[in-house]
């Protein structure tokens, strides 16, 4: 049974920054795609980020410049470095690992930007 926690969420001012972590345990072998993505309350969720097990970086178009997506293959860990946050940015963030024919998901973490 594989496990995804996340941590790094919170509260902060539209121009601040705030990094995300999600990491993996349980039974693993290896991790192809590692992601993060995010649900905003009466929007579907959409990707943010990815990195793929040859560290190939995908970005959605409204992040591109302020966030970045890095992993730690080591620790079974993903991060989403998020700075220059905007209000537009507020959401629960997923992290996302694809493990062998699998999916699986955290339980979300809750970034609120104030303006």
């Amino acid at each position: 049974q594989v496990q995804l926690v996340e941590s790094g969420g919170g509260l902060v001012q539209a121009g601040g920054s705030l990094r995300l972590s999600c990491a993996a345990s349980g039974s693993i072998f290896s991790i192809n795609t590692m992601g993060w993505y995010r649900q905003a309350p009466g929007k579907q969720r959409e990707l943010v980020a990815t990195i793929t097990s040859g560290r190939t970086t995908n970005y959605a178009d409204s992040v591109k410049g302020r966030f970045t997506i890095s992993r730690d293959n080591a620790k079974n860990t993903v991060n989403l470095q998020m700075n220059s946050l905007k209000p537009e940015d507020t959401a629960v963030y997923y992290c996302n690992f694809a493990i062998g024919s699998r999916n699986y998901w955290g339980q979300g973490t809750q970034v609120t930007v104030s303006s």
